[in-house]
């Protein structure tokens, strides 16, 4: 399991926040002992067996300059055996969620996985672990590969800040959080701290409340506010309050401006009044829990689509498992607050790659309710 990350000020970094630094190579060149070597500690279990590492080992970790990451330990990608082929597959997965890779090599160079390294178009540092010069790549001394990692971090897009050109700081926010059967025991979801988080560093001044208390805190305040951030699956309720000249979102939204491409998104809600009964819907969550009665995913969204446009195909996909195949007319990710930019705009390529429109839970919900050309993205 995966352990939290603290930033400067001792807080929490969420694992889709962190930059995530993929090592790949041939079975022993050497990528569980590059873990330990940049993390101080025996992360990664090394041997001189072949096919050490199974599964993928997430280790996060603070790089000075480059802030908080996640190294992956890789399986070797040169196991052919039944179980190998299995491991080079879940490999080939984890590239999706990579911002920079790491290709290592001790005595002779793998082509295949070397080509598909490039193909990535992603930042990649080749290191040589045989103890002798090559051309183009990087000692396997630990602080040259930091700098390196410095170097190329860099050139990596970050996530776009969660209210960017929405607010300019000062403003007064209402945030509306729905405390039904999904909200967990004695804490907020994540979106939900992130936009405090945010507001606060704006210096806004912020107001919570649940749906039904909406009103009386509207009513509390001197002046109407500048902006209103809702829960996706209130959108309707909340608009119908919403004072006339306060801005109104979603945290859904606010997930899809900072991970993903919202041009693309908003598009692909705009598709939504094309869908029919014979049509086929991909529905796909980032994390994976029990669905409950209230689910938004599982049971509210395929509840209005098939409400209004008839009994619909509707398939559902969780955390790291996405279709191969597109054979659908509409993609609608959850906020995917548990992912980072990298897999995020992995999938949205995928979708544009198979001309399959791809929204997101609170555009769709927003399209729906006939409210999309009035809330703020």
């Amino acid at each position: 399991m995966e352990k939290e990350i603290l930033d400067s000020k001792g807080i929490k970094v969420p694992k889709g926040n962190r930059i995530h630094i993929g090592i790949f190579g041939s079975t022993n060149a050497g990528k569980s002992t590059l873990v330990n070597l940049l993390t101080g500690q025996e992360t990664s279990l090394v041997s001189s067996v072949s096919g050490t590492t199974t599964d993928p080992v997430y280790k996060p970790m603070e790089i000075q300059g480059v802030g908080a990451t996640t190294l992956i330990d890789t399986a070797g990608f040169d196991d052919y055996s039944e179980l190998g082929e299995k491991r080079v597959e879940r490999t080939k997965k984890v590239l999706e969620e990579c911002d920079i890779l790491i290709y290592i090599e001790r005595n002779q160079t793998n082509d295949e996985l070397l080509e598909i390294l490039k193909s990535i178009k992603k930042p990649l540092i080749k290191i040589n672990n045989s103890g002798s010069e090559k051309k183009g790549y990087t000692k396997f001394v630990k602080e040259e590969i930091l700098a390196k990692i410095r170097e190329v971090a860099k050139e990596l897009i970050g996530e776009r800040p969660l209210l960017e050109g929405l607010l300019v700081g000062g403003e007064t926010v209402v945030l509306v959080m729905p405390q039904d059967l999904q909200a967990p025991k004695g804490r907020l979801i994540l979106p939900q701290v992130q936009a405090i988080r945010s507001l606060l560093d704006l210096g806004c001044s912020v107001f919570s409340c649940k749906t039904d208390d909406l009103e009386r805190t509207l009513n509390l305040l001197k002046h109407e506010p500048d902006m209103i951030i809702t829960d996706s699956q209130v959108f309707a309720e909340v608009y119908k309050l919403k004072p006339k000249n306060s801005k109104i979102t979603s945290f859904s939204i606010l997930m899809a401006r900072a991970k993903g491409d919202i041009t693309e998104l908003v598009k692909g809600a705009e598709k939504i009044d094309k869908l029919d009964e014979n049509s086929k819907i991909l529905i796909s969550e980032a994390c994976t829990h029990a669905p409950l009665e209230e689910d938004i995913g599982r049971i509210k969204i395929p509840k209005m689509l098939r409400a209004k446009y008839g009994d619909m195909q509707i398939d559902f996909s969780r955390g790291l498992d996405f279709p191969k195949e597109l054979d659908y007319d509409l993609i609608i990710m959850c906020g995917s607050c548990m992912f980072n930019r990298a897999r995020v705009m992995n999938r949205i390529e995928k979708a544009k790659n198979a001309r399959v429109p791809v929204t997101n839970y609170g555009l769709t919900i927003s399209k729906l309710k006939g409210i999309l050309d009035k809330v703020e993205y």
